[in-house]
């Protein structure tokens, strides 16, 4: 029997759904575009989603990408290799807090080789990625004022020299962690003891070029940092071959007499 022949309307393509308080609110509900949320809720979203993911959302609308590229969403960045630091699916400034580059991998032995050690191979390989990281930290020291935490593991090209600059530019820094660096020298915990004023974790894990008396200068003139180094001092650094000297082999006039 119809509705028409009872004397009730005709139903509606949306049914009502009655709400506490008088209100009706219609059960199914247009499909918002993504574009229509608000600043905060997009930068919820991206903020679930890796660099990779970021960037590509980025490239579909304008909107989209000045969500990308606001500072809030670049507090932390965690990266794998060297080649990751070239991808540029990020963004450096100075809401960066938090930042790792560790790289797990049978190829870190080939960095951590000496360099007069190494065969053409070898350092054809070195020569593809050595100066990656290092000029990556430079930009941090320079955009990144704000940083509190630093973590490298298997970075075996980077110098005493750039973490003296992050160091001394990054006066916030309050954890640097350093594991496998094998460049890294007592000079870098020289740095530590004059620019890292808000330090308070200092590891230097299987760097095999840190001394005992580096470590002791360390606890004596820094005594509230936790200081962790293991097995680096117990390590053997690294040392160029002392050349021979060469022997002339005496001439025939000099034999004869």
């Amino acid at each position: 029997m119809s509705n028409s022949f009872l004397g009730l309307p005709a139903p509606s393509s949306t049914a009502i759904i009655p709400k506490p308080g008088g209100c009706q609110l219609p059960s199914a509900t247009r499909a918002m575009h993504i574009t229509q949320l608000n600043r905060e809720c997009l930068l919820h979203l991206f903020s679930f989603l890796d660099k990779n993911s970021r960037k590509n959302l980025a490239k579909t609308c304008h909107t989209l990408l000045e969500v990308f590229q606001d500072p809030v969403l670049w507090s932390l960045l965690n990266f794998n290799s060297p080649v990751e630091l070239q991808k540029h699916n990020y963004l450096l400034g100075p809401a960066l807090k938090y930042l790792s580059i560790c790289w797990y991998s049978e190829r870190v032995k080939v960095c951590n080789i000496e360099d007069w050690m190494k065969n053409n191979l070898q350092k054809d390989f070195c020569s593809r990625h050595e100066n990656t990281v290092t000029d990556f930290l430079l930009e941090v020291a320079s955009r990144c004022p704000n940083l509190l935490s630093l973590t490298l593991s298997g970075c075996g090209h980077v110098t005493d020299d750039c973490l003296s600059l992050l160091l001394k530019n990054c006066p916030s820094l309050k954890t640097l962690k350093l594991e496998n660096c094998a460049r890294i020298t007592d000079r870098t915990l020289e740095a530590a003891i004059l620019y890292g004023g808000s330090l308070q974790t200092l590891h230097v894990d299987f760097c095999r070029n840190i001394t005992q008396s580096g470590l002791e200068r360390v606890k004596e003139k820094r005594p509230s940092v936790t200081l962790r180094a293991e097995r680096s001092a117990n390590m053997i650094p690294d040392s160029k071959p002392q050349k021979k000297p060469v022997l002339e082999k005496p001439s025939r006039k000099m034999a004869q007499l």
